[in-house]
């Protein structure tokens, strides 16, 4: 599957590998739940991924890349019933204790992926179909000479705006001021987006604030939304 806006992306991948072991219960969900919520980006067959048969109904699909420990997610799906909502994870971990928070609130609305969300975006989504795109808080490589790994880069984000539908929303949020900085110059320059405020977004009451961000406020870090659309007609 190939697009005019499709760029190539070599050395960018959307996540660190994190060792650590699961807890029983996270154990228990990889094993018993996995089969129904989950797939592993690797083992997808060639092609888009039929997201109306894997949810049984067809619906806007929504996209969260990075839910580490699904803290947010399964409340923003819970929230979001009417939504087809999908989350790409590479820890383990984090999607074994998304699991469970999905078995709590028995949501039927998320599904899972286990991989890498470039290879996801590039390989398995088709052009112009998603509602919307969500990247919260991450991983900031405060270093200036590992920058070059942070997610958000224009081949990617060029990546991630030609796979949103023709007024899908793209929202991410940092808690460093640098890295925001950096979204919103990325996001600004890339011709298929436009942003929906004159530079940050409020901060939307129904983001729900992790222990990370509580920690980022402690610490004296403010959290930055920014909430970008594809433009219509593009």
């Amino acid at each position: 599957m190939e697009s005019e806006h499709q760029p190539r992306l070599r050395s960018v991948v959307s996540y660190v590998q994190r060792g650590g072991r699961m807890t029983v219960g996270q154990q228990r969900a990889w094993e018993h739940t996995w089969p129904q919520l989950g797939r592993k980006v690797a083992e997808l067959p060639p092609g888009p991924l039929d997201f109306a048969g894997w949810f049984g109904r067809s619906a806007p699909v929504l996209l969260e890349i990075g839910s580490g420990m699904g803290e947010t997610t399964a409340q923003l799906a819970a929230a979001e019933p009417e939504v087809n909502y999908v989350a790409v994870e590479v820890y383990e971990a984090g999607l074994g204790q998304l699991m469970l928070r999905a078995e709590k609130l028995a949501l039927d609305n998320l599904r899972l992926l286990h991989g890498d969300a470039v290879i996801l975006l590039t390989q398995h989504i088709e052009p112009g179909t998603l509602s919307g795109v969500r990247i919260f808080f991450p991983d900031p490589w405060p270093k200036k000479r590992h920058h070059k790994r942070r997610l958000v880069q224009p081949e990617f984000i060029s990546l991630v705006a030609s796979r949103l539908a023709p007024g899908g929303m793209l929202h991410l949020a940092t808690d460093w001021a640098d890295y925001a900085d950096q979204m919103l110059a990325v996001c600004g320059a890339e011709p298929l987006l436009r942003n929906r405020f004159p530079d940050w977004a409020p901060r939307p009451g129904w983001r729900p604030v992790t222990k990370f961000e509580q920690r980022a406020n402690e610490e004296g870090r403010v959290s930055r939304d920014l909430i970008f659309e594809r433009l219509p007609g593009t």
